[in-house]
């Protein structure tokens, strides 16, 4: 039988409230065999799973210039920053990263390479952030992006950054580009 226990807020299982398979409310507990609390279904037993959300994305260059986008929708509307999103179901992170670079910015890249893998644990995120080259001149504003521009490093809008994570990429690769060299790390965002 499963483990009951108090979920004291800290369960962290993204508000699954009803069992995908038949519909019936769930309740917080730990299976046999586990270690975690999950959202175990109160009629079926169905277990449901609450991971971390993949979110991909781009550092796109031309030129020396990196492509930015100011995004139209929340969070953080308004606010500048690297084409990225959440990954989706079917699709390798390089697809998605492309993927969310023409959807914020109408702009096709090539990947160069994987460049930094940031672990968000508080939101439950981990960030993978590759470098890229534009492939051709042909960006706009999307339904996601109200306005879509290239920056010299001097010009980027520091104090208008939607997120702290593209703001520890961009200051990462200022940073290396400045020695040559764009080696791969994870680091924890906290």
């Amino acid at each position: 039988m499963f483990k009951k226990i108090k979920c004291d807020g800290k369960c962290n299982l993204m508000e699954i409230k009803y069992c995908t398979a038949c519909g019936s409310p769930t309740k917080s507990e730990i299976p046999p065999e586990d270690d975690h609390i999950r959202a175990v279904c109160t009629s079926c037993e169905q277990i449901h799973y609450s991971n971390p959300t993949v979110v991909v994305g781009c550092i796109p260059e031309l030129n020396g210039k990196l492509l930015l986008c100011k995004r139209n929708i929340e969070p953080r509307k308004g606010k500048w920053t690297l084409p990225a999103g959440f990954l989706e179901n079917g699709e390798s992170v390089q697809e998605g990263a492309l993927r969310e670079t023409l959807e914020e910015t109408r702009a096709t890249a090539e990947i160069i390479d994987p460049y930094r893998l940031f672990n968000i644990v508080f939101v439950d995120q981990i960030y993978m952030m590759f470098r890229a080259t534009l492939t051709s001149k042909n960006f706009g504003p999307t339904t996601e992006s109200i306005e879509v521009r290239l920056f010299d490093e001097q010009d980027i809008p520091w104090d208008d950054i939607a997120f702290e994570v593209i703001t520890q990429t961009l200051k990462h690769y200022f940073s290396d580009r400045e020695r040559g060299r764009f080696p791969f790390k994870i680091c924890d965002l906290r």
